[in-house]
């Protein structure tokens, strides 16, 4: 009895590794974040296991009886849309209460937005922070405050209808001339990176819209040098 927590491409279907694909054939069940969505990737995979659909609308209410389920001696398997659970999709909730029943938990390694993004954003790497989606309202403004000091590449997740208004916000608390890199439809098709200050990649999708999914990877504060005086003997 175990559960595990399964990565699903974020667009290549190509991008899954073999041991996912044998773990969702051997569970007894998969939990998806759209039934309808999973649903075409497990035909694509030859996959019959049944599913049931676990989703931030309802995770609480079947966190329970999912535990149990796997307590009575089944394996499950969750899955999201796109990408590795509980990053900004389901799954936190499932995952502790697995832990606190002292229920094994394992997570396969495989595909997530962020990584491809800050890999091919160019900025620094060694060091970073994940903000994922910023507050919508409540406490959006506070946030941008505090991230304003911070050294660290930022990385962030963003709608498309939403991409001008943050990037304004960027300018505003980060500094026009920030370097930054907008990366959208990671693995697809219509694959792009955008990379420049804040200011010119604002500039550029005000006059080209774009759609898809995105991921924004804002340098951090740069850190003064203190200069160094020789000391007087």
């Amino acid at each position: 009895m175990k559960l595990y927590i399964v990565p699903t491409p974020i667009g290549n279907l190509e991008d899954i590794t073999l041991r996912a694909i044998r773990v969702l054939k051997e569970a007894d069940l998969i939990l998806a974040e759209d039934t309808r969505t999973s649903g075409k990737l497990l035909k694509h995979l030859a996959i019959s296991t049944p599913m049931q659909s676990h989703h931030m609308h309802n995770e609480h209410k079947t966190v329970n009886r999912v535990v149990e389920r796997i307590r009575n001696g089944e394996t499950i398997a969750l899955i999201s849309d796109a990408g590795t659970p509980a990053i900004s999709d389901p799954g936190f909730l499932l995952t502790r209460a697995c832990i606190e029943n002292n229920i094994d938990v394992e997570c396969l390694p495989g595909a997530t937005a962020f990584v491809p993004a800050l890999v091919n954003s160019g900025l620094p790497n060694d060091k970073f922070v994940f903000e994922g989606f910023l507050p919508p309202k409540k406490g959006r403004q506070t946030r941008l405050e505090k991230l304003s000091d911070e050294d660290r590449t930022m990385i962030f997740y963003e709608s498309p209808y939403k991409l001008l208004k943050t990037l304004t916000q960027f300018a505003q608390y980060f500094g026009e001339d920030r370097p930054i890199s907008v990366s959208r439809e990671l693995t697809k098709l219509y694959e792009e990176t955008k990379r420049g200050t804040i200011k010119d990649v604002l500039e550029y999708y005000t006059k080209n819209p774009l759609k898809g999914e995105i991921v924004i990877v804002v340098a951090g504060k740069p850190t003064i040098k203190k200069k160094k005086f020789d000391r007087e003997v």
